[in-house]
């Protein structure tokens, strides 16, 4: 496996895109390219969540996938700073939107650009985001193709078309988020930290929340989406995922939904791998990433020989000993 660290600024290391990709092999693919996963942590703008990085990486890479991390602009430079919600905190302007879902762009031209050097089939790279990185990921889903991406990436679209989405207990909705945060204080601290880390101010208007709401930003060029969440999360209900299903259902795009009953936000893989307290446990929840294999298999299956020359060729001189 090739794993190196990748700038996106010159003059930045907070913002950077981690490889973890494959090795080819005679026994495997001899030379053919491999879809891929680009992974966007949580951390409600203010940082990139460890547990939703490597981890997840590894998993993916595990069932054949090349994977990036993408740690895109936050608040904080890093998730060891200790976030206190209570008091208020200064807009900074590198982390604003529409900053974080660029990034994303800027991190697929740098995929497309090592394609050929990593054997990455560029028309199937997936984006895959938990939490604030769901949004991140929902958001440039419903724009990649918009000039606000583009215009600043000076690319062509089509060059950095997401295949698919993966969204794990995503934010979908600003204005679903804003109504529904006000009984929970510590939510409503939270929010309104990352909504002046991620918007510049606590009290954004509704064109702007209307704006900044991938659920009501759908359109018939919204890639298709596997979205999971859990009935149990009280920081962001599971209806921001059902917002989201709802609207890929009336544009038509196909999409995949699990809500699992238990388990709290924050769960990534649900399993030790990614835990370091039993409430990040869950041994229904931990189901997700076998659903999504088994959902991005309908889009990314390799194409593979029945047997390649190379087992031909180890099959015909075992023959011949006998």
């Amino acid at each position: 496996m090739r794993t190196e660290k990748l700038y996106i600024y010159k003059d930045r290391t907070d913002v950077s895109l981690t490889t973890y990709v494959l090795d080819d092999s005679k026994e495997m693919l001899a030379g053919k390219a491999r879809p891929a996963v680009l992974i966007c942590p949580g951390g409600a703008y203010m940082g990139c969540s460890d547990r939703e990085g490597e981890p997840v990486a590894l998993r993916f890479a595990a069932m054949g996938y090349h994977a990036f991390v993408l740690r895109y602009s936050t608040y904080f430079q890093g998730m060891e700073e200790v976030f206190d919600f209570s008091s208020p905190i200064e807009p900074r302007e590198h982390c604003r939107y529409p900053m974080p879902m660029r990034e994303i762009g800027k991190s697929m031209l740098i995929i497309r650009e090592h394609a050929r050097e990593w054997l990455v089939n560029p028309e199937k790279i997936a984006i895959c985001g938990f939490s604030a990185g769901g949004h991140n990921c929902g958001m440039f889903g419903v724009n990649w193709h918009r000039p606000v991406i583009t215009d600043y990436l000076g690319c062509e679209a089509k060059d950095i078309r997401p295949a698919a989405m993966i969204l794990g207990y995503m934010l979908s909705d600003y204005v679903y988020m804003k109504e529904n945060t006000m009984g929970d204080p510590m939510a409503a601290g939270l929010f309104s930290a990352s909504n002046t880390a991620f918007l510049g101010t606590s009290d954004a208007s509704d064109e702007l929340l209307h704006q900044v709401s991938p659920a009501r930003q759908v359109s018939d060029k919204t890639p298709p989406a596997f979205i999971w969440a859990t009935a149990a999360d009280s920081l962001v209900p599971a209806k921001h995922s059902l917002l989201m299903a709802n609207a890929l259902a009336d544009a038509g795009i196909p999409y995949e939904i699990h809500i699992f009953e238990g388990g709290d936000h924050g769960l990534a893989l649900a399993t030790q791998a990614t835990s370091s307290a039993s409430t990040e446990l869950d041994r229904e929840a931990k189901g997700w990433i076998d659903l999504a294999d088994a959902w991005l298999m309908k889009r990314f299956a390799l194409d593979l020989k029945e047997m390649t020359d190379f087992q031909r060729m180890m099959l015909e001189g075992s023959r011949e000993r006998r």
